[in-house]
């Protein structure tokens, strides 16, 4: 496929827009599936990871995928450095969990890498349902707005605030949801962010609240210090 469109999103993600006939029969039914994207490494090799898509165009067939920006891996390197024109070989989805839309309310957690899940997510929730988000961005500079009709509250938390010196991120989404009252009635908690931290989140949730076990789902995204790990479910 063939990236089409470039745009910034604050400091640290880039999105990209591809369209190719590689997507003619391209379907992703929730928003935290997850594509393998193929890239070329330091030494020549391919190796492959895992992307959310952020967005499909079922009419116009285009493939919109947010990349974070940081300093690691060919994945960032290729982002960053991409040009419109420039080309990518895709894979999957394969599979979809779709959440029901009939919750009372949805509570959506996680780091940047969570970002185009939950956008995602937000952008396509029914009319009228209370959804909250709250995600571990850099600055004020790297929160985003999504456009849903659904009753959006979004709370940011900032990494490189002042006030948050010293403090890791497992610290700072924890302190952050233990300052949300969770709302009465059935409603669905989504967590993804990096594997410790997402099990940190779901671990308070199972201890110091009421919400049914059954109706939390955590995902490990990422994998501090390994290259090309995740845990899609955490359990336990």
């Amino acid at each position: 496929m063939t990236c089409a469109a470039i745009e910034p999103l604050g400091h640290h993600m880039r999105r990209l827009t591809f369209t190719g006939d590689e997507l003619h029969d391209f379907v992703s039914a929730s928003p935290d599936d997850h594509i393998k994207l193929f890239f070329t490494d330091a030494s020549g090799e391919t190796v492959m990871r895992d992307f959310t898509p952020r967005r499909f165009d079922t009419v116009a067939r285009t493939l919109t995928i947010d990349f974070a920006i940081h300093p690691a891996g060919p994945a960032t390197q290729w982002a960053a450095a991409a040009k419109v024109g420039d080309r990518l070989d895709i894979g999957g989805p394969r599979g979809s969990a779709v959440v029901p839309d009939d919750f009372d309310w949805y509570l959506l957690i996680g780091d940047e890498s969570a970002l185009p899940a939950i956008g995602r997510r937000v952008e396509e929730l029914r009319a009228g349902v209370p959804v909250t988000t709250l995600a571990l961005v850099g600055g004020v500079e790297d929160e985003q707005v999504f456009t849903s009709k659904a009753k959006w509250t979004g709370h940011w938390v900032h990494r490189e605030a002042p006030e948050n010196e010293g403090k890791d991120d497992a610290e700072l989404l924890l302190e952050a949801l233990e300052g949300l009252t969770l709302p009465q009635g059935e409603g669905f908690v989504w967590i993804a962010a990096e594997t410790g931290i997402a099990r940190s989140l779901r671990g308070y949730l199972l201890n110091e609240t009421t919400q049914p076990r059954e109706w939390i789902k955590a995902a490990g995204y990422w994998t501090r210090g390994l290259a090309d790990a995740s845990d899609k479910t955490l359990e336990g």
